[in-house]
This record gives structure tokens, C-alpha cells and sequence, in this order.
């Protein structure tokens, strides 16, 4: 079992930044995909970035692209969602997630969740 801990969500105003971590109980995290997603109440939880296991796949939601960076340092068990030029519908509860498959945009693909950080940009 892989816990999954995210952390650096707060208040921002739009057009500013956030880094989003998530931190892995275990070494073994290294060898898994690692995505993002966020949920706004009364909604569906949405695919926002997804990072293989090595980094060399990497995928983003349209509506993120060009401004939000998904990383991971597999040494310190943690990846990233550097978030930019933040917008008032970028609001959410962003999760991270970790999966022994490929990384994709759908949530069948990932086997462990974190509880949730919450992003919250004023305009």
C-alpha cells in the first residue's frame, strides 16, 4: 500500500503561481506513473496531468497546457504540479495519484490517491 501525501495548495489570486508536491511513503513509487486530477463539488474528478515513471511521458488536460508543469524526483519519493498564471476555474481539490501502468489520463489507471489539496484562486 502507497500512501500519498499532498501538500502547497492555498489561496492564490488569479494570474499567480502554486506548486502542488506529493510525497510517497514508499521507494517503490519510483517505478510508478504518477498523475494529477482536481474536483470541484458537484463534479466529476478531471484528469490534469499525468508523468511516467522515468518522465519520459507526459501528458496534460488542454485546459492546463502551456501553464501548468508536472515534474517528480524520484530520490526524494516526490513529483510536482508547478501551476501558472492561475485562473478563478483552476479552483479545486487537486489529488495526486500513483499507478503501476502506463501514465494516461483516465483514473482507472492509477491504484493509490492521495486526500486531496485545496487550490483556491480569487479573481
Amino acid at each position: 500500500q502507497v500512501q500519498l501525501v499532498e501538500s502547497g495548495g492555498g489561496l492564490v489570486q488569479a494570474g499567480g503561481s502554486l506548486r502542488l508536491s506529493c510525497t510517497a511513503s514508499e521507494r517503490t513509487f519510483s517505478r510508478y506513473a504518477m498523475g494529477w486530477f482536481r474536483q470541484v463539488p458537484g463534479k466529476e474528478r478531471e484528469f490534469v496531468a499525468a508523468i511516467s515513471w522515468n518522465g519520459g511521458r507526459i501528458l496534460y488536460a488542454d485546459s492546463v497546457k502551456g501553464r501548468f508543469t508536472i515534474s517528480r524526483d524520484n530520490a526524494k519519493n516526490t513529483g510536482f504540479l508547478q501551476m501558472n498564471i492561475l485562473k478563478p476555474e483552476d479552483s479545486a481539490v487537486y489529488y495526486c495519484s500513483a499507478g503501476l501502468g502506463p501514465a494516461a489520463t483516465s483514473m482507472r489507471t492509477y491504484d493509490w490517491w492521495g486526500q486531496g489539496t485545496q487550490v483556491t484562486v480569487s479573481s
